[in-house]
């Protein structure tokens, strides 16, 4: 998995006077917790723009003052109810040898044939919480959808891999097709001999 640079200072004082006033600096107070004790620095909430604001899924490297470095996983962040500011960001320290949670995006490959039949797609899980070793991490689950006809579905179960455990039962669907009323449901034959029928079930679909 990708990992991203957070550049920071330890925090010597965690009151709320201090915390108020690297928020007022343009800071974002954050913790590291899962070591020995919880490590508490800040960074420059331009900083976390690219681990934030992103849909993908990223390690962290924590470099801090002085030449320390943590490597970290982002657990919980809170955001100002009213300026959508970061105001504060939990982290979880990662080691080589301990498994770690985390939710991993979800990415569609190809055109369903059962939409170009009028069908319609249902992207029901978006990420899929994992548990593994930080090494063995992905940064995403592509699921070919290419021979997803109208009924069917792909589930947890048919994306089990050895390297991680995913933390939702074999059967929960993640993507499917369902029947809409302009569907046109094709046999095999019909879908590779009768391109003028999909043609037009594509047209009726669009009206």
């Amino acid at each position: 998995m990708k990992s991203i640079t957070i550049k920071g200072s330890e925090r010597e004082s965690v009151g709320k006077k201090a915390t108020k006033a690297l928020r007022n600096a343009g800071k974002v107070p954050c913790v590291v917790y899962g070591g020995d004790k919880p490590l508490h620095f800040s960074a420059d909430e331009l900083a976390f723009r690219d681990l934030v604001y992103t849909p993908n899924a990223h390690t962290v490297a924590i470099e801090l003052d002085g030449g320390a470095s943590v490597r970290a996983v982002m657990q919980d962040i809170q955001f100002h109810p009213v300026t959508d500011a970061i105001i504060h960001i939990d982290f979880y320290q990662l080691f080589d040898d301990k498994m770690v949670t985390m939710d991993i995006p979800v990415r569609l490959e190809g055109n369903s044939p059962g939409v170009r039949n009028g069908g319609r797609l249902l992207f029901r899980k978006r990420k899929l919480a994992i548990k593994a070793l930080p090494d063995k991490l992905p940064d995403f689950f592509d699921i070919d959808i290419s021979k997803l006809k109208i009924g069917q579905n792909i589930s947890v179960g048919s994306l089990l891999n050895d390297d991680f455990s995913i933390l939702h039962p074999d059967t929960t669907v993640v993507v499917q097709v369902k029947t809409a009323r302009t569907a046109v449901v094709l046999d095999d034959e019909d879908e590779e001999g009768e391109e003028g029928a999909e043609g037009a079930a594509e047209e009726t679909a669009q009206e």
